[in-house]
This record gives structure tokens, sequence and C-alpha cells, in this order.
């Protein structure tokens, strides 16, 4: 397994369908702290941390097995899709979405990785109302009764964009995993914050 470090992950898929089945072994191993970060990130939405690696194991297998360098992306960004969407899949089938952290919906004004600028604004206007954040959620709607307006004015693609944007995706990444369009994922993302951003200052 020495040489294998020598090689790009793409010439380690063509070994593998030479036949060098022991690749598999290799980049599994390779990628697995891949594999426990997602974890770590989708575990705010309530599942098993155990369980998840779990499925993101089976997913990076199944981005081993079905990897095509002539029409997906580099290995990595495929295998980070496959488990993204394997983790996600597993979740909603679990339907162990209830009892979110606090800082869930707080993260919704904090992370992703193309709004900085404008979560900080949003920050911004929420904190004019001479509360931060954190202190008006808690005083002015407990997560009980946000999570049970979400579930009533939220559409499912609202809330599954909303469930990957708290892991810290993107909505590039997020269409990815739900097999949407970027710019109808985009669209459902701001949607959804303007409807939370209301429930919450309401």
């Amino acid at each position: 397994m020495q040489d294998y470090e020598q090689c790009t992950d793409e010439e380690l898929i063509l070994r593998l369908r030479d036949g060098e089945n022991q690749v598999t072994d290799y980049i599994m191993d390779k990628y697995k702290n891949l594999v426990r970060s997602k974890a770590g990130s989708m575990y705010i939405l309530g599942a098993d941390k155990d369980d998840l690696i779990q499925e993101g194991m089976i997913g990076l297998f199944k981005a081993v097995r079905d990897y095509d360098s002539g029409r997906d992306a580099s290995f990595f960004t495929f295998a980070e899709l496959c488990i993204s969407r394997q983790m996600y899949s597993a979740i909603q089938a679990a339907d162990r979405k209830k009892h979110r952290p606090l800082n869930s919906y707080i993260s919704l004004y904090g992370s992703g990785d193309e709004a900085n600028t404008e979560n900080e604004k949003l920050m911004g206007e929420l904190a004019d109302t001479g509360l931060d954040p954190e202190t008006l959620i808690i005083d002015r709607l407990n997560v009980e009764e946000l999570e049970k307006r979400m579930e009533q004015e939220l559409s499912l693609f609202e809330k599954q964009v909303l469930d990957l944007y708290i892991t810290g995706m993107g909505y590039a990444q997020i269409a990815k995993v739900l097999g949407k369009d970027e710019k109808s994922t985009d669209n459902a993302l701001q949607r959804t914050k303007a409807k939370v951003k209301k429930m919450i200052i309401s």
C-alpha cells in the first residue's frame, strides 16, 4: 500500500477498477476523518454520532463504488457529497430531528460559507431591538414554540434547507445534497431566514 500514497484519488480509483481491490480499504481509511468531521456537524440535528459515522462510511463506500472521473468532479468532492447525502437521508428516515439545541437556531445567522457579511448585518438588526439574539429568542419565543411555528410555516424544502444550513453547509452544497438547483436552493434559504427572523422578533 505504500505506493498508494503517491497516487491521486482518481488514479487509485482506476487501479481499483483494474482489479486492485485493496485500494478500497486504503481509501476508506484515508477518508475516515472526513466522515467523522461530517458526523460532528450533522450531530446538531439530533442524530446519534456513532450511527452517523456508520452511515457516512456507507456513503464513502458508495462514492468509491460509483465514482466516474469522466462524469463527476474530483473524488474528494464526490465523496463529500455522498457522505453528506447518506447521513442526511438516515436522519430523515429515522425522523430524529426533535429537540434541537438552542444554538441550532442562533447559528442560522452565523453559519454557511458564503453569507458571513449578510449574517453579521442580520445579527446587527436583531441587536437593534435592545437585546442580543439569544436573549431575544429565550425571552420572546421558547424553542418548542419556535419549532412548532417552523413546522407550520416552513415548506418541506425550506425545512430541509434549514436542516443542512445549520450544520454549516452553504447553499451550493445543500443544493447538491438535496438534488436541487442552486438558485432555487438559495431562494429557499433566503425565504427561510426571513421567516425565522420574523418569528423571532414578532
